[in-house]
């Protein structure tokens, strides 16, 4: 049954990235991410994958782990721009 509700998750996934492009911040690219992968993998069907479309929980921990991975990664590339945080050196309440 798992199995044929591959399409589920990329559905999910394409309605997390146009919820990105709505609300910026990179806040839902990494679940987008994970939802797409997790349902490409599942409707693949590789040797050996049968067990992620087994049951659930199991899906849900892949995508739980892919989301997150694409998060830092993506956090890591992108980053925080240089000035687009105020940093304070001194605390005006000292003078």
């Amino acid at each position: 049954m798992m199995e044929s509700l591959w399409w589920v998750w990329i559905a999910a996934g394409l309605v997390l990235a146009i919820l990105e492009v709505v609300v910026p911040g990179f806040l839902f690219a990494g679940f987008a991410i994970g939802a797409v992968i997790t349902g490409g993998w599942m409707g693949l069907a590789l040797p050996g994958t049968g067990w992620l479309a087994a049951s659930l929980v199991n899906a849900l921990v892949v995508f739980a782990l892919v989301s997150v991975a694409a998060w830092l990664a993506m956090r890591r590339i992108l980053g925080v721009r240089q000035g687009q945080m105020k940093r304070i050196d001194h605390d005006i309440n000292e003078d």
